[in-house]
């Protein structure tokens, strides 16, 4: 497993900006695909982002793409979550997770075997 801690949420309005970090230790963080989820009051969580463990595949839902961008740091046992043009229906926890595969967090697979406490992200209209 990995062990994981989100810092970056806050509260921004509507068009505006934040990058979430996850910092990582543990396992060998260049071997771990990494992702984020989102889960907001009353609703189930669900996938935001994820990102293979050398970076070269990325998978977005469409809800996000085009405005969230996933990348990581491998010398700093990193993954950010760039998120742009943000929408009150982004409001949410936002959470960092590691799995060995890229294809397990896009698909929310039970192999997704470490999350991070969250971070509450808060888009105001």
């Amino acid at each position: 497993q990995v062990q994981l801690v989100e810092s970056g949420g806050g509260l921004v309005q509507a068009g505006g900006s934040l990058r979430l970090s996850c910092a990582a230790s543990g396992r060998t963080f260049s071997r771990s695909a990494m992702g984020w989820f989102r889960q907001a009051p009353g609703k189930e969580r669900e996938f935001v982002a994820a990102i293979s463990s050398s970076a070269g595949v990325t998978y977005y839902p469409n809800s996000v793409k085009g405005r969230f961008t996933i990348s990581r740091d491998n010398a700093k046992n990193t993954v950010y979550l760039q998120m742009n043009s943000l929408k009150p229906e982004d409001t949410a926890v936002y959470y960092c997770a590691a799995a060995l595969s890229v294809t397990a967090i896009a698909t929310m697979s039970p192999a997704v075997d470490s999350w991070g406490q969250g971070t509450q992200v808060t888009v105001s209209s």
